[in-house]
């Protein structure tokens, strides 16, 4: 049935990535995630060398791959009015401000109220249907409880353009961080992330996982033991700054899932809502004429009332 057509992604494995898992090897060289990937594979969407093959296949230097998406669907999200923090929009992308405690897509438990519904009652029918029904436009994402700069494709051409800009990491990421402990001096973390042995809720540096890159650097100390951070990602993994600052000791404050509750938390409750960490720089290439965009977003009022607490004179 898939020779009728013509694939939408045809790949060749290159000899570096010979015992590649299929689905991940898909999710490093398209915008499609390891799950949606899977997803395909009992329809048969996607084949190697012509065949139909599971999702746990390894790779070998030469196989061709080539993946044929499904007709796009009825979103089964739900278009809500919901005021959205715009602070770049054109015919092809808008860029958001998203507040923590958001949730970027619909999964199980929040089906509604999350961006991609706001998302998709401000652009009507104009967004890319690449990642799916549930996904729409989504390029790429942020943790719930994490603030900041969200980029939006409003057509498939802009999401392509934009997923290749991840995938060459030419499409920068800067986060601003309160840290538990204090940095001596800039570094890189470099350790690959994967699913968390026991908790799947969780992520974990795992030999098994994805080439996870954070490069950090100290901008000041704090009192109480902490300090302020920039973060700039060269990879985008599930919670991978997290997981990063909390592997080299320096875990971000308020985080409940990789860090401990500290004294600071216990005494100022009403200002943590989730982890220290604002996406607050995103540059990217404009998808339709190559220029370089720059946007920016503020702290949020509760990220800079915990830096006044800690002596930082803003």
């Amino acid at each position: 049935m898939n020779n009728a057509v013509t694939a939408d992604y045809k790949l060749t494995v290159a000899s570096d990535k010979a015992g590649t898992r299929l689905d991940s090897f898909i999710a490093e060289h398209t915008p499609l995630s390891r799950s949606a990937a899977q997803g395909l594979l009992p329809e048969n969407k996607i084949t190697v060398n012509g065949k139909c093959v599971s999702k746990s296949c390894k790779l070998k230097a030469g196989d061709i791959i080539e993946v044929f998406l499904p007709e796009a669907e009825l979103c089964e999200a739900v278009p809500e009015d919901i005021p959205l923090d715009i602070v770049y929009e054109d015919d092809d992308v808008v860029v958001i401000n998203k507040p923590q405690g958001m949730v970027v897509h619909p999964a199980p438990g929040h089906e509604r109220g999350t961006l991609v519904n706001a998302v998709m009652f401000h652009c009507k029918d104009s967004l890319s249907d690449i990642n799916g029904v549930i996904r729409p436009g989504i390029v790429h994402r942020i943790d719930r409880d994490t603030s900041g700069l969200l980029i939006v494709a409003k057509n498939n051409e802009a999401h392509l353009a934009l997923a290749a800009q991840l995938e060459d990491h030419s499409l920068s990421r800067v986060y601003k961080t309160i840290l538990c402990g204090r940095l001596k001096g800039d570094g890189t973390v470099d350790a690959p992330i994967g699913r968390h042995k026991t908790d799947r809720k969780k992520m974990a540096i795992s030999p098994d996982g994805r080439r996870a890159v954070t490069h950090y650097k100290q901008i000041c100390e704090l009192e109480g033991g902490f300090c302020l951070a920039e973060m700039r990602l060269e990879t985008g993994r599930t919670h991978q700054i997290r997981v990063h600052m909390a592997h080299i000791g320096h875990p971000v404050l308020g985080d409940p899932v990789y860090g401990r509750p500290t004294q600071f938390e216990k005494k100022h409750p009403s200002l943590f809502m989730g982890q220290c960490l604002h996406a607050g720089e995103l540059t990217f290439r404009h998808p339709r004429d190559g220029r370089e965009v720059t946007v920016t977003a503020p702290l949020p009022e509760n990220f800079k009332r915990i830096l006044t607490l800690l002596g930082y004179e803003q």
